[in-house]
């Protein structure tokens, strides 16, 4: 019997630019009603599957807000924080949808082949996007983040929480789509652009862990 512990990723909920397909990397939005069901509906499916739950020292979160609320609605109030679970930033595309930056560049643009920094710097600056309810929010669009970088930060991660999960203790980290889908490359010693050929939804949850010596995965998107 495989004797180490379950290495689980949980998305946070439904925020308004996750409905809407905006990029959404550092700007730090809260989640929506749905989003805050989500993540307590999540909690609830997580603690069907590991009755045991998770020691606080073995749960980390992003330190943007929407993770971390994630975290707290789902049951784990108390955890850890960690800027290396942030989301990859992205820059020049920051707040704005796949639609908007292919008219923009002129052609089919792809975070995983072409990254934030190769679109054109007329996108960067700092802008006020207000939404449906009036709020309003400050969004940066800075250079971005290459992949590696990104990959780098969640090697050190797992280099973090390695220890726990050989000693047989489950790890929950609560973060971000698209960062979770690199960790999970580096889990797997592949390129960071192989998270492309993987979907997580909003407040949904992947389990990684040790089989035979191999890093797996036992299960996506629960």
């Amino acid at each position: 019997m495989e004797s180490s512990g379950k290495l689980v990723l949980l998305r946070h909920g439904q925020t308004v630019w996750s409905q809407s397909g905006q990029y959404t990397g550092r700007t730090n939005i809260p989640l929506t009603p749905v989003g805050r069901e989500q993540a307590a509906a999540a909690g609830e499916r997580l603690r069907a599957t590991f009755p045991n739950g998770f020691a606080p020292r073995n749960i980390y979160t992003s330190d943007l807000a929407r993770a971390m609320e994630t975290a707290e609605l789902a049951g784990f109030a108390d955890h850890n924080v960690t800027a290396d679970l942030e989301e990859w930033d992205y820059g020049r595309a920051e707040g704005r949808t796949r639609e908007q930056l292919n008219a923009a560049a002129g052609y089919e643009w792809n975070v995983w082949r072409d990254g934030p920094r190769s679109l054109d710097e007329t996108l960067s600056g700092t802008r006020i996007e207000v939404f449906d309810d009036g709020s309003e929010i400050t969004v940066v669009n800075g250079e971005g983040e290459v992949i590696e970088d990104a990959a780098a930060r969640t090697r050190a991660v797992i280099e973090r929480v390695l220890p726990a999960l050989l000693a047989g203790e489950n790890v929950l980290l609560v973060a971000h789509a698209h960062i979770l889908r690199i960790l999970t490359s580096q889990w797997l010693d592949l390129a960071p652009d192989f998270g492309r050929k993987l979907h997580l939804d909003t407040a949904h949850y992947s389990v990684l862990g040790i089989y035979k010596g191999d890093h797996v995965i036992y299960s996506w998107n629960n």
